[in-house]
């Protein structure tokens, strides 16, 4: 395949990411969706907080699935829900090893953000991005 032929596709939605705490409060926190195709498979979540940009990486297709069902396994789980005042939301439940978060987004921002990628990269051709050379370099420099 010839790379030289791909052009780079990259997707930012900025949002509003409504995090809540343990106890129901909820602080909201500017932020970021984005995609790049030369990461094919893979979205971040950036939050914009007062100490740094802190940025997260899953899979879209994880995103993707959150839309309408519960989805993920391990450190990252997405699924449609409600906030308090009825509106529609994407609950984007984050673990490490320093604690959890739970972050809703609204619903039309997630659901034009993952379009956007699907646009430029369509589910199943996620492959046809990547530069396995590249890639390969990357890992050997590691």
């Amino acid at each position: 395949m010839n790379f030289d032929d791909i052009r780079t596709a990259q997707v930012s939605e900025s949002v509003s990411f409504d995090c809540v705490d343990g106890a129901g409060q909820t602080m909201t926190l500017p932020g970021e969706l984005g995609y790049t195709s030369t990461d094919p498979y893979a979205v971040t979540a950036t939050f914009r907080t007062a100490g740094g940009d802190v940025v997260w990486t899953f899979a879209r297709d994880l995103m993707v699935r959150g839309l309408t069902a519960p989805a993920g396994d391990g450190d990252v789980h997405v699924w449609p829900c409600l906030d308090g005042e009825g509106q529609a939301v994407v609950i984007i439940e984050l673990h490490s090893p320093d604690g959890e978060l739970l972050v809703q987004v609204a619903t039309k921002d997630v659901y034009r953000f993952v379009n956007r990628t699907l646009a430029a990269v369509p589910l199943g051709t996620e492959g046809e991005h990547l530069d396995l050379d590249v890639l390969i370099g990357q890992l050997m420099a590691a």
